[in-house]
């Protein structure tokens, strides 16, 4: 069959023009971003279409692909001995498929019109211009850096990809001082936070939240500030962080407040991050209230038949309250890539949408939320009971049963699961995936005090937490106030 390469003649004087002529009789995909929604597409689109049908390019603006950012914190800590496993994938394993993976190139501009994308070698500098017959967006996230004196400083840290991770490493190990502040008190800043204890700093944790994890309501995330606490880091809350204080080196020495000063040797920026989406923004796509790229089920950009997107750099639709939002998780970037990958190579796939599961943990304290907040569920104007519950991880009898506190948020009127969050031990994290499920079957609470769990004294009492928790929620629905 013929096919129309579209290379606009006012483009190719910059830089070296796209080699490819119109007698090529496959199609070629371009990928931007290439961890772990971009490799995920090109590798199972790999599987569906052979070399001769489907040239793949990956441009990734990193030196490094297909690598787990989840596990930077456990690097630094020791418990991940080296960045190399970290990584699942090499940039070499993926060449062997015929993937063409460039690192460190970078792409600073989408000509949607004449679908080709302008990238820059950032070794040499040079500039050029690839066609395109389907287009992937996996730009991610970009930690959140508000415009604060001092906070581009030596010794000032995000962490987001592999390099900064390393950042992080070395700049532990230069640093003349044992203090360290985190700002924010999120998954990472929790995480990092114990990570520096580890390490032997002294750890103070700034943040403008009531308690830390602002994922959590309040009194849940109070538990989290107890075990923090019991770690030895100092937690500072209803605090907004003014700026950084460096000494004449430029490097920083403090992390200031509208009322205290803290001395810090290292700073860890964990506030949060946001979709990496200047370079769509740019090119006219169409993005969401919280900056994301919007998609349809399939993960094509909505009104653009060749181009897709995925992973941290889309809003996602929420399940339990049917609004978008942006949620940066490695499990929702993963099955992106399938679906994109599946609808490139010439299959068919769906992201249907997410309840919002998490995990985490502080020392050996365990976190876990899926569904909705007490504040989540109020903006999207919904009406509910929220009830609290003290149990154990295993039969009380048993040693080594560990307490755990569960709160379980229901829709009034109709008892409809809302959301769950988890604070424990002993198991507690993963005890989220059956509220997980729950909430995407949209089980009532009532429904889900009859689920078959599994029973025995060393893995649960004979009425689940999630159990006894449905249970209380059920009653406050009969109550109706």
């Amino acid at each position: 069959m013929n096919r129309v390469i579209h290379v606009p003649l006012h483009r190719v004087d910059i830089g070296q023009a796209d080699s490819r002529t119109v007698d090529d009789m496959g199609e070629r995909m371009v990928v931007i971003g290439g961890d772990a929604t971009g490799m995920a597409a090109a590798s199972q689109a790999r599987r569906l279409r052979g070399s001769d049908e489907l040239e793949i390019v990956v441009f990734e603006k990193g030196n490094h692909a297909s690598y787990s950012a989840c596990g930077i914190p456990y690097w630094v800590s020791g418990d991940v001995a080296a960045a190399d496993d970290l990584i699942a994938r090499s940039p070499a394993e993926h060449r062997e498929r015929d993937i063409d993976l460039r690192l460190r190139t970078e792409v600073t501009e989408i000509d949607p019109a004449g679908r080709q994308v302008l990238s820059r070698d950032l070794g040499t500098g040079a500039q050029s211009w690839t066609s395109y017959d389907k287009l992937v967006l996996a730009t991610g996230a970009t930690p959140v850096r508000p415009p604060l004196p001092g906070i581009d400083a030596e010794g000032v840290y995000g962490v987001q990809t592999l390099d900064d991770g390393q950042e992080v490493i070395d700049g532990i190990a230069a640093a003349t001082g044992r203090d360290a502040v985190v700002v924010g008190a999120g998954y990472i800043g929790v995480e990092m936070a114990e990570a520096l204890v580890r390490r032997g700093f002294r750890v103070t944790m700034v943040t403008r939240g009531a308690e830390p994890m602002s994922t959590l309501d309040p009194d849940m995330g109070a538990l989290v500030r107890e075990a923090m606490v019991g770690m030895g880091i100092r937690v500072v809350t209803d605090t907004e962080v003014t700026g950084m204080r460096t000494g004449s080196g430029g490097r920083v020495q403090a992390v200031t407040t509208a009322d205290e000063e803290y001395p810090a040797d290292v700073v860890i920026l964990g506030i949060g991050v946001r979709p990496a989406t200047d370079l769509a923004r740019r090119a006219g796509l169409p993005l969401g209230e919280e900056g994301g790229l919007l998609t349809d089920l399939a993960q094509r950009v909505r009104g653009y038949d060749d181009i897709w997107a995925g992973g941290d750099c889309v809003e996602v639709l929420d399940l339990v309250s049917g609004t978008l939002r942006h949620i940066a998780l490695g499990t929702h970037a993963n099955k992106h890539g399938q679906v994109i990958g599946s609808g490139v190579g010439g299959g068919y796939a769906t992201f249907p949408g997410v309840v919002g599961t998490a995990v985490s943990k502080v020392c050996d304290l365990e976190v876990a939320r899926t569904g909705l907040g007490e504040k989540d569920a109020r903006r999207a104007g919904l009406q509910f009971h929220s009830v609290t519950i003290e149990s154990t991880g295993r039969a009380g009898y048993f040693p080594g049963a560990e307490p755990m506190t569960v709160k379980m948020l229901a829709e009034r009127r109709t008892g409809r699961l809302l959301g769950v969050q988890i604070v424990g031990r002993d198991g507690a994290a993963k005890r989220i995936d059956t509220a997980a499920v729950a909430l995407t079957a949209r089980m009532t609470v009532e429904q889900v005090i009859s689920l078959d769990l599994g029973y025995a004294p060393p893995f649960s009492p004979v009425w689940d937490p999630v159990l006894v928790a449905a249970r209380a929620a059920a009653r406050a629905v009969a109550r109706g106030h």
